[in-house]
């Protein structure tokens, strides 16, 4: 069973379609992606999926919660999911610590043991030094690791952030994205709703592209090392045919395109070449052409009047 099962939700608001039957999964551990611009539904889908609204037709299942149109989904799932939203709505007179306990004693936990995890969540995003502090005064990057530290308070299941760095400067931007990365190495079920591609590729292994519908579904690390790209730096006869083992080679001149094999890996690729006496002037691995594949998306639901 997925830890996320998307099939057909909709949700309309005064008559106008916000989501229309989307449909899609995300696998235990895995990070994914909601991929598509402003307005396009995925705060939205987003929002349904973590429960704070109900569907107007379909069904989803996620951390084993059933989510059914109309119908409040209940304390059992908002126990099993943590959400960063675009605007966390902290207290800014309370320092630090203090909002993390009382969200922290929102969500059940007694005195004791909020203050416990919210002493643990600072002491791990660096926080510690600034927990005194009032809300207010913290930096946008603190704020945002604050706020992704509140949403793991109850040590969910599944873990939705929403624009985690909207916003941010550079700086700030790599200091969330450096915790996201980190929650992936632990095995977190992530969803990462944003409109940013290189956020996408950094983090997530899948991305679905919406716009108001589902357009697709595009793998992204997933695909990275399975292609490669091998230039060199005078004509080798043998090259071609030292290759053949590791997959399917096209040759164009000095450059050749390789579809790699299961098991191999470029070092494997520019070993062989070397032995078949090539010189190597360089070999790259090739992503998954994942704007050309946004963008061609984008193009597609304008022409349909899916977006404006």
């Amino acid at each position: 069973m997925p830890a996320i099962l998307v099939e057909g939700i909709s949700k309309s608001f005064a008559g106008r379609p916000a989501v229309e039957a989307v449909s899609f999964s995300v696998e235990a551990g895995e990070v994914f992606g909601l991929l598509g611009p402003n307005g396009a539904g995925k705060t939205t889908t987003l929002r349904m999926l973590a429960g704070l609204f109900a569907p107007d037709a379909g069904r989803a299942v996620v951390a084993g919660c059933g989510i059914e149109p109309r119908r409040d989904a209940g304390p059992a799932l908002r126990r099993k999911v943590g959400l960063l939203t675009e605007h966390p709505g902290f207290y800014d007179r309370l320092d630090a610590g203090e909002n993390l306990i009382h969200f922290g004693r929102l969500y059940g936990l007694g005195r004791a043991a909020a203050r416990e995890r919210a002493g643990r969540l600072l002491d791990r995003f660096l926080l510690a030094p600034h927990a005194h502090k009032p809300f207010a005064a913290l930096s946008r990057g603190m704020k945002q690791k604050l706020a992704i530290a509140r949403a793991l308070l109850h040590e969910p299941d599944v873990i939705f952030l929403d624009e985690p760095t909207v916003g941010l400067d550079p700086e700030a931007t790599r200091e969330v994205r450096a915790v996201v990365s980190e929650l992936r190495r632990e095995g977190r079920t992530i969803v990462l709703c944003t409109h940013d591609l290189d956020e996408v590729e950094r983090l997530c292994s899948r991305a679905a592209f919406i716009a108001t519908r589902l357009l697709a579904v595009h793998p992204v690390a997933a695909s990275e090392a399975r292609r490669a790209r091998i230039d060199l730096e005078a004509p080798c006869a043998a090259a071609g045919p030292a290759l053949r083992r590791f997959g399917t080679v096209r040759e164009e001149g000095l450059r050749l395109q390789v579809e790699l094999a299961d098991g191999a890996s470029i070092a494997d690729l520019v070993s062989a070449l070397v032995g078949a006496g090539a010189r190597v002037a360089a070999a790259l691995p090739v992503r998954d052409p994942l704007e050309d594949a946004y963008l061609m998306l984008l193009a597609d639901a304008r022409s349909r009047g899916l977006l404006s």
